[in-house]
């Protein structure tokens, strides 16, 4: 498959079949994250892979929105390493959209748990310290996200997307790029 049909075929899925998924399909990825692109090439993100079903468990309490994580075949926390880079929101967010197309590109279905919150500092941090206190992280870390990944249940139709003529521009703000 190639990338641009990867990424029209993306959706967010939270229904899982009770499958596991084979070793060289998942390590194929995490490696996708692996190879994503870092500012400054400085290593500001990590990836921790969740098979261990009591563990999935406890972090679908991250948030009111994880329950899905329960069903899934494994999941994968990226952190941060504000530390290390200032682009850390930045370098993870890339290896989780690369991740994710991986996700499709192996017949895998993936949902994104935001634990970082941009503009809720208290919530941020009470989601944050949950999963650094379930995973045992060192207190340097942030959590990004925790990305859920299985044998999908059902595959959602897409929505619509919106007209390109309010997306993108040419040369300046409001001048459409005409096909």
């Amino acid at each position: 498959m190639d990338v641009l049909e990867a990424i029209r075929q993306r959706r967010e899925l939270t229904q899982f079949l009770d499958a596991r998924v084979e070793p060289a399909v998942l390590r194929a990825v995490v490696e996708a994250g692996y190879w994503a692109p870092t500012g400054n090439h400085l290593i500001s993100r990590e990836l921790i892979v969740i098979q261990d079903r009591g563990i999935l468990t406890r972090l679908t309490q991250t948030t009111p929105y994880m329950p899905w994580l329960a069903g899934a075949a494994a999941g994968i926390v990226v952190t941060g390493r504000p530390d290390v880079s200032k682009y850390w929101v930045q370098d993870g967010s890339i290896a989780c959209a690369f991740m994710w197309l991986a996700a499709v590109d192996q017949g895998l279905g993936m949902a994104f748990g935001a634990v970082y919150h941009a503009q809720d500092a208290e919530e941020s941090a009470r989601r944050e310290s949950y999963v650094r206190e379930v995973l045992h992280l060192p207190d340097d870390r942030r959590v990004l996200a925790i990305l859920g990944v299985g044998r999908p249940a059902a595959w959602p139709e897409g929505k619509p997307p919106h007209a390109k003529d309010r997306v993108i521009f040419v040369d300046r703000f409001g001048q459409p790029w005409k096909e």
